[in-house]
């Protein structure tokens, strides 16, 4: 069963709470104590293109990732107005691959959680050829405690247009929390339509991604709590071990 199917029209209007000025100030914020050139960037597991917009609207050059082609759909939509638009590219994340480097790469709103640690080493091997040396990586996930304590909990959100209720189960084999998502959306006929997804956000430990970070040839590897979320940063390194 895949994600980010059904619900890709729903998105925005589920999350229309994220403020993603924030995370651009935060990234930018990055850039400046950094110091290097920060223009060409990528926007991996780019959703419905909310950062995209963003940062293509404060002058940065936009490559931009996703696995699921409905959440691309929805990002060109949204970015068709720019003077010059992002450039979507539909792959899974663990098999990146782009035509030359990018200065940074940033993953908003805990794409990292949906990435096993066997894609997820694979990412990493991926962004090491494609961040420019120097190069910056900016992410956000959400901590072990924080899925964990998840586990059993049931979940609504709704609008006038979409029900969407989820329950979210925490399984220790695999470490990670897997939620099952109904989403009931109101048709022009007045009658609801059912769709069915299934999410999986694997634990990461902060220990565990600074191991697996510096074996993959990334330095400097930083992680700030705030909120329920943790926001992490690491540069790519001259050459990997």
């Amino acid at each position: 069963m895949n994600c980010y199917g059904p619900l890709a029209g729903f998105y925005d209007r589920l999350t229309s709470d994220v403020d993603y000025s924030r995370f651009a100030d935060r990234y930018e914020a990055a850039f400046r104590e950094d110091g290097g050139e920060f223009h060409l960037l990528l926007d991996l597991c780019c959703g419905t293109g909310s950062m995209s917009l963003e940062l293509s609207q404060r002058g940065y050059e936009i490559i931009a990732v996703d696995a699921s082609e409905e959440m691309l759909m929805q990002a060109r939509e949204k970015c068709a107005g720019l003077p010059v638009s992002p450039l979507f590219l539909h792959q899974d994340a663990a098999e990146l691959d782009l035509y030359g480097t990018v200065d940074a790469a940033f993953c908003t709103l805990e794409g990292v959680n949906y990435l096993s640690p066997e894609k997820l080493r694979k990412l990493l091997s991926r962004l090491y050829l494609f961040i420019r040396p120097g190069g910056l990586f900016l992410f956000d996930l959400r901590s072990p405690a924080y899925l964990q304590q998840l586990d059993g909990d049931t979940f609504v959100d709704d609008d006038d247009r979409v029900f969407c209720l989820w329950r979210a189960d925490f399984d220790r084999e695999i470490n990670a929390l897997v939620y099952g998502m109904d989403l009931f959306s109101r048709q022009r006929s007045g009658l609801w339509r059912r769709s069915r997804e299934e999410h999986v956000e694997y634990a990461h430990s902060i220990d565990f991604l600074a191991e697996l970070f510096a074996s993959k040839g990334f330095s400097d590897f930083s992680a700030v709590e705030e909120e329920d979320r943790l926001f992490l940063q690491c540069r790519r390194s001259s050459d990997a071990s």
